[in-house]
C-alpha cells in the first residue's frame, strides 16, 4: 500500500511535491498568485497600472517631484518611504544599461498607484539614489557597466536614509534590483550602529522575495532557464515593463564559464538552496569580460513578456502587504519603542521624533552619536 504523504504543520501544499507556502499572510498571498490564471494576473497588473511609462519625471510620483505641502500631507497619512535602487550595467545589446533601475522603479511606481486608489495614504517614493551602484568583482572592466566603490555606495545610502528620517520618513524600505545586496545590507547595519534611531529599516532583493515565481518548467513554473542576468528572465521583464527600450533583434544566448562542477553556487534567485549564493565567492568562474562579453549571461532570445506577469504580480502584492502590515503595527507618526530597538532613552529622543518643524522639534543632525563610528 502506498504511503500517504504528510504535510508539515503550518505549510500549504501545491501540486509540486517540493513546493510549499507558509500558512501566514505572505505564504497565502504567494499561493494565491501561484494559482492565478493569466486572466487573473492581467487583472491584478491592471489594478497597479502595469505597464505604464516610467514616472521619474511625473509630478507627484516621487518625493522630489511633489510640491512640499503635498509631501507633508502624504507623510501624515503614510510615513513609509520606498527607496528603489539599481545601477548602470551592461545588459546586452538588446537592453538599456538602466534596466535594473527601471525594473525596481516601475514596480514601486505601481505600488504607489495602487495604494493611492485603495489606501488612506499612498506610499511615498524617493527618487533612486543609486542610478550608479556597487558591483561584484567579476563585473570589472565591462564597457557599459559603471562601478561605484562600495564604501561610497554605503555612505550615499546612509546619508539618504538620515535625510529622509529627519523629514519624518522613519519607515524605510529599500527595494533592490541588482547584484549589490551585501552592500545594502551592510549600509543598514552601519546606519544603525552609527546613529541608533528607532524606525523600520529594510532592504528587499525583490526577485529573491518572490523566487518561487521564477521556477523553471521542470519544477512547475513557466521558465525555460533559471534567472541569471540579461537573460530570459530579465528580457521578459523588460518586454512587459518597457518594451519600447528592447530590441530583440540583438538578443543573444550565452553560457558563463565555471571551473568547478555545478552544485556549489546558486543562481540569482537561489532556486536550489545550494551551499553558497552567487555573491559568496570569486575565482571559481571567469569574469564577464572574458566569458560573456556580450553582457548577457543566459538565454535572452527566450524572453517573453507573458512569463514576467506572475513574478511582477507577486512582488506588487507583497510590497502592498508589507506596507499595510507596517502601518498596522506602527501607524503614521509612531515608531518601535525607543528603548527596545536602540540604546537611547525615550526622553532623549522625544524632541527628535516630533513632527519636523513643529514646536519643540529638533533635527536628527543635532543628536549625539553613540557606539561605533561616532567619529565619522
Amino acid at each position: 500500500m502506498a504511503e500517504t504523504s504528510v504535510i508539515p504543520k503550518g505549510l500549504i501544499p501545491t501540486e509540486q511535491p517540493d513546493l510549499f507556502f507558509e500558512d501566514n499572510a505572505v505564504g497565502r498571498m504567494k499561493k494565491e498568485v501561484w494559482d492565478m490564471t493569466e486572466e487573473q494576473l492581467d487583472a491584478v497588473l491592471a489594478e497597479y497600472g502595469i505597464p505604464s511609462p516610467s514616472e521619474w519625471g511625473k509630478v507627484g510620483a516621487y518625493i522630489q517631484t511633489t510640491p512640499r505641502y503635498k509631501v507633508i500631507e502624504n507623510r501624515r497619512k503614510n510615513d513609509i518611504v520606498f527607496i528603489p535602487v539599481g545601477c548602470t550595467e551592461n545588459h546586452g545589446m538588446h537592453l538599456p544599461s538602466a534596466t535594473d533601475t527601471l525594473f525596481v522603479s516601475m514596480i514601486c511606481e505601481g505600488v504607489r498607484r495602487y495604494t493611492e486608489k485603495h489606501r488612506p495614504g499612498h506610499v511615498n517614493l524617493a527618487l533612486p539614489p543609486l542610478n550608479y551602484g556597487a558591483h561584484p568583482y567579476h563585473h570589472v572592466g565591462m564597457p557599459g557597466t559603471v562601478i561605484v566603490r562600495e564604501h561610497i555606495v554605503r555612505e550615499l545610502l546612509m546619508d539618504v536614509m538620515l535625510g529622509l528620517w529627519n523629514d519624518g520618513f522613519r519607515k524605510q524600505i529599500i527595494i533592490n534590483n541588482h547584484g549589490q545586496l551585501w552592500v545594502l545590507e551592510s549600509a543598514i547595519q552601519e546606519f544603525q550602529k552609527r546613529y541608533q534611531l528607532p524606525g523600520i529599516f529594510r532592504v528587499i532583493d525583490w526577485h529573491r522575495a518572490v523566487r518561487e515565481m521564477f521556477r523553471t518548467k521542470e519544477r512547475g513554473g513557466s521558465w525555460d532557464t533559471n534567472f541569471v542576468h540579461a537573460d530570459e528572465s530579465e528580457t521578459s521583464l523588460a518586454l512587459l515593463l518597457f518594451p519600447e527600450m528592447v530590441n530583440m533583434q540583438y538578443a543573444v544566448d550565452t553560457e558563463g564559464k565555471s571551473y568547478l562542477p555545478d552544485g556549489h553556487f546558486d543562481k540569482a534567485v537561489d532556486p536550489f538552496g545550494r551551499p553558497s549564493r552567487w555573491s559568496e565567492g570569486e575565482g571559481h568562474f571567469a569574469i564577464e569580460l572574458a566569458a560573456t562579453p556580450e553582457g548577457v549571461v543566459g538565454k535572452a532570445t527566450r524572453g517573453d513578456a507573458r512569463k514576467a506577469k506572475r513574478p511582477l504580480v507577486a512582488i506588487l502584492r507583497y510590497l502592498t502587504l508589507i506596507n499595510d502590515e507596517i502601518l498596522a503595527a506602527f501607524p503614521p507618526g509612531t515608531v518601535p519603542p525607543v528603548e527596545e530597538v536602540t540604546l537611547r532613552t525615550a526622553a532623549e529622543m522625544e524632541p527628535f521624533l516630533r513632527e519636523p518643524q513643529s514646536p519643540g522639534w529638533r533635527p536628527v543632525y543635532a543628536l549625539p552619536r553613540l557606539g561605533q563610528d561616532n567619529h565619522v
